[in-house]
């Protein structure tokens, strides 16, 4: 069976439980030893000015001078011991001969203690062991009046009625040490139990453990992570987000508001909202990220919320491509149908006996396709621009759009990567296609490639409804759309191109009454 282990409240609680005892326990046998040594100076005090006072007497002094001094001093000493509350007052000769006593066999034997300091005329008190047991006493020198040492006066409180007053204050130090500990222990008792809810009763160990094992395991993710609190301020961001958001490694991002760090808008934006979303793409510098977003609670408590983000540049490329090859299969189908009606009446005016007219249709449909795939192919040079304008070709005739490539388009060699090259065009031509659906008739969109020493020129027109002025800041912005559905990512990924190779994108009206959109790129870029 497995040794329990203690919580951390548990280890907190009997750490201040123990430590608050040993301080209160020191505390009072500190202030039992203060009070003890406050009793002796106090009964120092108190003996010194008994025996002034004694030493001090005219009848002591008479009685000393007498032929016999116990008689006069012995009732004296005894009604000034009862009436202080000390426990002797000796009055002696010189030679420490005593004449009082409270044992009255004591009279007249030597006085045992310490009398040097008074002989030689200074007062002082002491402690020494008698008679009587170890005792505070003072010693006091007496003087006639012709100043001639006659006699000592001591005055004394053993030890141990001392002590005896001081075993009666006890109860009183008690009755303040035991509240004081009942205090500090449900103090501690509040605290350990307000850290076992946080800590959810858990050991060192097993946080030690946890903490290891879940920050390894975030940071080893391949989905990034950013967690805010309530407050709108990073909690946590793991090595991939930092790597998908664009941060440095070393950026001190925790515990920053998010308005505080350099974040993509989209990001940024989705972040400051605080609003759930899910599966939504948003453009974090030449990335496209699938973002998702949840309120965080616990317990019913709102804890902030979690962005989880995943890198979708790859596959949305590759799904972009798969778009345009759909779309040509689509246009394939259907020209497959149409030529399959063409070739049937073909052979129907031949098998009539009308063989001109068959030659005339067949040879017509044949010329035209084979005119557009010459100029295609004669004017661009880049096999997979090629097929991506033929491919937009079919599908533009499927639409009912009259698809024209401009005789002066030429592109013998292109600047861009082959994949960049087909993000602009293509998405131009998407966008263009969309733009004149559902418009009357004539529909017409023409493309232009070109390149020069200096830079490559691409210029998509469309005779659809145009851009409002004051759309068209926005025009390349991420989820901005003509259409009522759809993610807007299109023109975001072309201008995200035009961005990283520091080229210009300008819309404006065109011929046809539609939208212009030129896309301008620096030759001097390489190719990937």
């Amino acid at each position: 069976m497995a040794r329990r282990q203690w919580s951390i409240a548990g280890q907190l609680f009997a750490l201040q439980a123990m430590v608050v005892t040993l301080l209160v326990l020191a505390g009072a046998a500190g202030a039992v030893w203060l009070a003890r040594s406050d009793s002796r100076q106090a009964a120092q005090e108190e003996v010194l000015a008994v025996a002034q006072t004694v030493a001090g007497s005219p009848d002591v002094r008479a009685a000393l001078t007498t032929a016999d001094p116990a008689g006069v001093l012995q009732p004296y000493a005894e009604s000034t011991r009862k009436a202080t509350g000390t426990d002797f007052v000796v009055v002696m000769a010189p030679d420490r001969t005593r004449f009082s006593h409270p044992t009255r066999d004591r009279i007249g034997e030597p006085f045992v203690g310490e009398i040097g300091p008074a002989l030689a005329g200074r007062a002082f008190t002491t402690t020494n062991v008698g008679t009587l047991g170890e005792s505070v006493r003072a010693v006091v020198p007496v003087y006639d009046e012709q100043r001639r040492l006659v006699g000592l006066v001591s005055v004394g409180i053993t030890t141990r009625e001392i002590d005896k007053k001081l075993l009666g204050q006890l109860p009183v130090l008690f009755g303040v040490v035991a509240p004081a500990l009942a205090l500090a222990a449900t103090g501690s008792w509040l605290l350990s139990r307000r850290l076992r809810r946080q800590t959810h009763g858990l050991g060192p160990a097993q946080m030690t453990r946890m903490y290891e094992y879940y920050d390894a395991v975030l940071h080893s993710v391949r989905e990034g992570l950013v967690v805010l609190t309530t407050d709108r301020r990073v909690a946590l961001v793991n090595d991939e987000g930092r790597r998908l958001l664009g941060l440095d490694a070393d950026a001190p991002v925790i515990d920053q508001p998010v308005a505080g760090i350099d974040l993509p808008p989209a990001a940024a934006e989705l972040l400051d909202s605080g609003r759930d979303a899910r599966d939504e793409p948003i453009l974090a510098g030449d990335r496209v990220l699938v973002a998702n977003q949840r309120t965080t609670r616990f317990e019913g408590a709102v804890l902030g919320t979690v962005l989880t983000l995943r890198d979708q540049t790859e596959l949305r490329t590759l799904a972009s491509e798969l778009d345009s090859v759909r779309a040509l299969t689509e246009a394939l189908q259907a020209q497959t149908h149409e030529s399959a009606n063409r070739l049937h009446t073909v052979l129907t005016l031949v098998e009539l006996g009308r063989a001109d007219e068959a030659v005339r249709l067949g040879t017509r449909d044949l010329a035209l396709a084979q005119q557009l795939t010459d100029r295609v192919v004669g004017a661009v040079t880049e096999p997979a621009l090629a097929a991506l304008l033929l491919g937009k070709s079919a599908q533009a005739g499927e639409r009912g759009v009259d698809l024209v490539i401009e005789p002066d388009c030429r592109l013998d060699d292109s600047p861009l990567p082959t994949g960049d090259l087909l993000t602009v065009v293509g998405n131009l031509v998407d966008n263009a296609l969309e733009a004149v659906a559902g418009t009357p008739a004539p529909r017409r969109v023409r493309v232009f490639v070109g390149a020069t020493d200096d830079e490559l020129v691409v210029r998509v027109a469309d005779s659809g409804p145009g851009l409002a002025p004051d759309r068209v800041a926005d025009a390349f912005r991420r989820g901005w759309s003509t259409k009522s559905t759809g993610r807007g990512l299109g023109l975001a990924l072309v201008g995200q191109v035009v961005r990283r190779h520091g080229g210009s994108a300008e819309v404006c009206r065109s011929d046809d009454g539609g939208s212009l959109f030129t896309v301008r790129l620096p030759s001097r870029t390489e190719r990937s």
